[in-house]
């Protein structure tokens, strides 16, 4: 535990401008510094491992898990035992003796195309691996999306991603029923397919250790309501929030070059959504990306995603090819 606390306090080393602001609540670190925190922090994934867990485009190896996600993986395996030992105190302390611990929740944000899809599924590989072989569940926001029916209809389907475009109700219930303990609450799915929800379909949560809250707008806050009413907001369930950062310049390149990646696979399926831009010109396609991510994506990261970034507890900043040059950790 002095370790971790040696850790979460050292002096920055890192030259991100918002650990580096003279009132800023963050300490940042280089990579490299970050890297050495791993201590003995034993390395459970093969390559094959990484392969299988990574998204498109996105070339994040085991070089990456050692230098940036095993000591994330530590720190937060110490995050999730002083929740236990709190939790054990307040359950004396209250007379509450066979009450049980809820799930501890992360919560990851970031832009579309940045890399959350792969953080999240590294850690929940990572996490689940640890000596105490927790119960690791990971749960999207797409699935909290608004079918399409219902965007057309209220005349928003070119504002899909945007807060207005997911229930927030049933955001709010599923995080409720799983904080409380509730031993089998449904998520509903998604598909990207045929980018739409998938009507009846359902992962079904079950009591896990730790679960794994990842989409782009989690962090978010809403206009707060007068007479001072209680107002939830989504990351007022999580225990530990991630937002994984990059330059604007950047993600719009990740984001195109995913989609001409997309354009040659996924969208050349009949039953893909997308499938018209696979059988348009190269020049067209990349056109289309283009336009895409100026008047929705970008519009989308600087309204509504890159305003929560200072709400995390840790920021991941990503430079050239998906790897992360700089973290910055929210000081105790």
């Amino acid at each position: 535990m002095d370790n971790i606390n040696r850790m979460i306090n050292e002096d920055p080393h890192g030259q991100d401008h918002i650990g580096r602001e003279k009132y800023s609540p963050f300490r940042a670190f280089s990579a490299e510094r970050w890297s050495e925190f791993r201590a003995n922090t034993p390395l459970t994934l093969s390559e094959d491992d990484v392969k299988r867990l990574r998204s498109l485009n996105d070339p994040v190896d085991l070089n990456e898990i050692e230098r940036i996600y095993l000591s994330l993986s530590r720190m937060l395996s110490a995050h999730v035992e002083m929740s236990q030992g709190l939790f054990a105190q307040r359950r004396h302390f209250l007379n509450l003796e066979r009450a049980t611990q809820s799930p501890f929740i992360i919560g990851i944000a970031g832009s579309v195309a940045v890399g959350k899809s792969t953080t999240a599924r590294v850690l929940k590989e990572l996490l689940s691996r640890w000596p105490s072989h927790p119960k690791v569940d990971l749960v999207t926001t797409d699935g909290f999306l608004h079918p399409n029916a219902y965007l057309n209809e209220h005349g928003i389907m070119d504002r899909k991603g945007f807060p207005d475009s997911y229930d927030i109700g049933a955001v709010l219930r599923f995080l409720s029923d799983i904080k409380s303990g509730k031993k089998r609450v449904d998520a509903p799915l998604y598909s990207h397919m045929i980018y739409d929800v998938l009507p009846g379909k359902y992962q079904t949560i079950e009591k896990p250790d730790i679960l794994i809250f990842e989409g782009i707008n989690v962090l978010q806050v809403r206009d707060l309501p007068a007479h001072g009413r209680m107002v939830p907001f989504v990351s007022d369930f999580f225990d530990f929030s991630i937002y994984i950062d990059a330059d604007e310049e950047k993600i719009e390149q990740w984001y195109i070059e995913r989609f001409m990646r997309l354009r040659e696979t996924a969208f050349k399926s009949p039953e893909s959504f997308f499938h018209r831009y696979s059988e348009i010109s190269e020049d067209e396609a990349l056109s289309i990306a283009k336009g895409l991510w100026q008047n929705i994506n970008m519009k989308n990261l600087y309204e509504n995603i890159l305003p929560t970034r200072p709400r995390a507890d840790l920021i991941l900043r990503k430079g050239d090819n998906h790897l992360v040059e700089e973290v910055l950790l929210r000081r105790l």
